[in-house]
Order: structure tokens, then C-alpha cells, then sequence
């Protein structure tokens, strides 16, 4: 599968981790992340990082055209609802497109656990089929 990650600079260090303690499930998928995210993500987990501009240089819109054409299978998106910085990600953008093509989504860590939980089940196989 196909698993985009994108988490707001007051989130990131939150990514790495998660992405510490999911390492084995990340491992067997291709990730995607714009690209400070991607390069911290690989730093602190020595796991594959394909990696899109910074999110405010256009790594959003990268990864949210990936999205668009139905490429990407899940997308955890850590955001900070609190103080999002205008140079930060769009959350609308990447939600809406999502839901345009039935791409679960977390914008939290425990819905992410949750999605995790359901790949390393087989839960979203079929996504497979949709695609």
C-alpha cells in the first residue's frame, strides 16, 4: 500500500515517533511524505521515504495530486488545530480529496493507530479492489 504522511512542524517529532513504534507495519509499504516530514521520518527510522518538496514549497500539492489520481491508499496527516502556521499544509485541501476518492484518513494519533491497526489486519485490502 500506499501510505502518505504529512504532520504540521509542531506534530513532527510526534511522526517520528509513531512511525518508530509502527516501524515494522511502515516497513512493508511505500511511503510518501512531503519533505521535512519524509527526511525526519528516515533519520530516526532508516525507513524509505519517497519525498516531495517542503509542504509550503509545493510538497502539498505533490503529494495531494498523488492523492487525486487515486495513488495513495492512506494518509496519516498530523495537524496541530491549535496554531497552524499559513506556511503549513492545507488540511482542507488534503481532506477533500481524500474523501473524493474513499482514501481513509488521520488527522490524529489515535485515529492513526487505529488505521495501522486495520492494515496490519488486512482490514483495508480493499482498497486494492477500488483502486
Amino acid at each position: 500500500m500506499n501510505i502518505g504522511l504529512i504532520a504540521h512542524d509542531s506534530k513532527k517529532k510526534l511522526m517520528q515517533n509513531f512511525c518508530i513504534a509502527y516501524r515494522g507495519t511502515l516497513s512493508k509499504n511505500d511511503l510518501y511524505a512531503t519533505g521535512t516530514t519524509g527526511r525526519l521520518i528516515e533519520e530516526m527510522t532508516n525507513l524509505t521515504v519517497h519525498k516531495y518538496l517542503a509542504g509550503h514549497l509545493g510538497g502539498i500539492e505533490q503529494l495531494g495530486a498523488q492523492i487525486l489520481a487515486n495513488e495513495i491508499d492512506l494518509v496519516i496527516f498530523l495537524r496541530d488545530p491549535l496554531t497552524p502556521k499559513s506556511h503549513e499544509p492545507n488540511v482542507a485541501l488534503v481532506l477533500q480529496r481524500c474523501d473524493e476518492n474513499n482514501i481513509p484518513i488521520a488527522t490524529n494519533l489515535a485515529t492513526a493507530e487505529l488505521l495501522l491497526k486495520a492494515l496490519e489486519r488486512g482490514d483495508l485490502d480493499w482498497r486494492e479492489m477500488y483502486k
